[in-house]
């Protein structure tokens, strides 16, 4: 482990940077149309049960990682494998929301560029942020966090000023019943971006404060849900059901139809920066997951030594992982909730919290 401490604050404005992340570029929980809204709440409500089996986990094993308790959990072979699986999630989950940036600045700005060049120069960044520790990325989520909301609060105004919203997009509420929207919660957002903070169980043995865990963890992923879910209405007040759901980039078309007395509009600018911010986070706290925890489970004495292969395997990945840019958004939104998000993120942890209550029950009797 590296010798490192962070604060709760710095832990929140983590979890917050990271769960906002790629979920405010695609069309996240579009399927419940006119309800998407309610899907994103739902999502983040309950996934506070997750937050719990992750803190659970931690507070049975304050001050090691995953990749160590696992095996003391599951015995040493089973654990190692179980805990070397985790890792190539972690890294083939970064790799996913690098193609989403590389692919969201070729439909911005640069259309003529190569997507390697994009997410290349990405992953350089990440790559010299992650080699400086865990200390380094809170503190510069310290400082962009802030800059974050005051352009998400400018962006609010400059929509309810441009006279966009139309309130009766979100009519009928309901029509096709709940079960929609439960479909959409159990399926989709529940995971993704809510339940991916599983991750941060390889932050939390930094946390200078471990009582202050669970609370910290639940705020985050409250406040996140309230951001995304805001954000959901705002998508289909403006643009409609329809025009929502085939765009590729729902924030972005609403950004581009801002217009102010005739004189202030193509604000792309604005999702692009932010963009760029949460991206930034969530890919470099899944790829310092992947670096710390290959480092422990391999018994590496100088974790930054792997940055560069890493992030070599996971810049490589990103343009492999799907043929085009539709094809990757349906295996992110459609395939890997259920076959890989699921089983990773509440299965397995859960099954291992139970493993560990048998474990406790068995030797107090």
């Amino acid at each position: 482990m590296e010798k490192a401490k962070i604060s709760a604050s710095q832990l929140f404005i983590l979890m917050v940077l990271f769960q906002l992340g790629s979920a405010l570029l695609v069309p996240l929980g579009m399927r419940a149309k006119q309800d998407v809204w309610l899907a994103i709440f739902l999502g983040s409500v309950c996934s506070f049960a997750l937050m719990i089996i992750y803190y659970q986990l931690y507070r049975h094993y304050p001050d090691v990682l995953p990749t160590t308790y696992v095996q003391k959990i599951l015995g040493k072979h089973v654990g190692k494998t179980v805990a070397f699986i985790y890792l190539l999630y972690f890294m083939y989950n970064s790799s996913r929301v690098l193609r989403d940036f590389g692919e969201m600045l070729l439909t911005f700005a640069y259309p003529d560029t190569p997507l390697f060049i994009m997410n290349a120069l990405l992953m350089l960044v990440i790559i010299y942020t992650i080699r400086k520790g865990i200390e380094v990325l809170a503190r510069s989520g310290e400082l962009l966090f802030m800059f974050l909301y005051i352009l998400a609060v400018i962006g609010f105004i400059l929509i309810i000023f441009s006279g966009l919203i139309n309130l009766s997009n979100l009519q009928p509420t309901l029509g096709d019943g709940l079960g929609p929207v439960l479909n959409t919660t159990f399926t989709e957002t529940l995971y993704f971006p809510f339940g991916e903070s599983i991750v941060f169980t390889m932050i939390l043995p930094y946390l200078k404060h471990p009582k202050k865990a669970k609370f910290t963890m639940i705020c985050a992923t409250g406040l996140t849900g309230i951001n995304l879910t805001i954000t959901s209405l705002i998508n289909v007040t403006v643009l409609g059901v329809d025009l929502a759901s085939r765009s590729q980039f729902p924030l972005l078309s609403t950004v581009q139809s801002i217009q102010v007395a005739d004189f202030l509009e193509r604000l792309d600018v604005f999702f692009m920066l932010a963009l760029v911010i949460g991206i930034f986070f969530k890919i470099g706290i899944l790829f310092y997951a992947a670096m710390m925890g290959t480092a422990d489970l391999f018994n590496i004495k100088s974790p930054s030594r792997l940055s560069y292969p890493l992030g070599l395997v996971i810049l490589f990945t990103s343009m492999i992982i799907a043929s085009n840019f539709p094809e990757h958004l349906y295996e992110g939104l459609r395939v890997t909730p259920l076959k890989l998000h699921m089983p990773f993120l509440v299965l397995f942890p859960s099954f291992l919290l139970l493993v560990v209550y048998i474990k406790r029950r068995l030797k107090l009797n």
